[in-house]
């Protein structure tokens, strides 16, 4: 299991993304003792609430990605959030996890890179996650499930166990997966849904019962 933060906590971190989500991102890491320097964006922000020094645009073809040893998701766009971590990879550098202090995270879980995971969180035993995921503040997971790339958890929800989701799918603010359901890549499900059927790749449901919204 990786809880982890850093390997070395003189490296040279970078966020990207500087506004909503990334804000609780760098809270957590401060409560780490994660010491953040940089951020980059589309442009420099007015304001600078954790006081980060600007180094531009990780997209713009003149970045400089040398300026940081390690990057930080502050992203909720699950596809926006695989385009950048996929150029942090291609540039060589690292992408950290970020877990809150007051998280409780398992033995025996599998962490990817670039997750995020958040206040009075769950993720129970066997639990296997891919890269880039979000688990947000008070969502729960529980044992078993599997969960692929780039995978947002909005406040509240629930994986009942041994649920299955794919990647880059939204799962919204306190809704509610029955145990042993599959979900498909690039599924949207609604905010307090409950979600009692396997779904298909690319679909979005709502309510609750939860239905395949037309």
């Amino acid at each position: 299991m990786s809880l982890v933060v850093l390997d070395n906590k003189m490296d040279r971190i970078a966020i990207i993304g500087y506004s909503g989500h990334s804000y609780v991102v760098l809270d957590a890491c401060l409560k780490n003792d994660l010491r953040v320097q940089f951020y980059s964006d589309l442009f420099e922000k007015d304001e600078n609430p954790f006081d980060l020094q600007y180094i531009g645009n990780e997209s713009g073809a003149i970045f400089d990605w040398n300026l940081a040893d390690s990057y930080i998701l502050g992203i909720g766009d699950n596809n926006i959030r695989e385009k950048i971590s996929s150029r942090i990879i291609a540039n060589g550098k690292k992408i950290l996890n970020v877990i809150h202090p007051t998280s409780t995270v398992a033995n025996f879980v599998q962490l990817g890179h670039g997750i995020y995971i958040g206040p009075q969180t769950i993720v129970n035993a066997l639990v296997q996650m891919g890269d880039c995921c979000i688990i947000n503040s008070g969502a729960i997971v529980e044992h078993e499930c599997r969960i692929g790339n780039n995978v947002h958890l909005a406040p509240g929800s629930v994986l009942t166990g041994q649920v299955t989701i794919g990647k880059n799918t939204f799962i919204g603010a306190n809704a509610v997966i029955k145990q042993g359901i599959t979900i498909g890549d690039n599924v949207i499900i609604g905010a307090g849904s409950v979600v009692l059927n396997n779904i298909p790749t690319g679909e979005v449901w709502v309510g609750n019962p939860a239905k395949k919204l037309r």
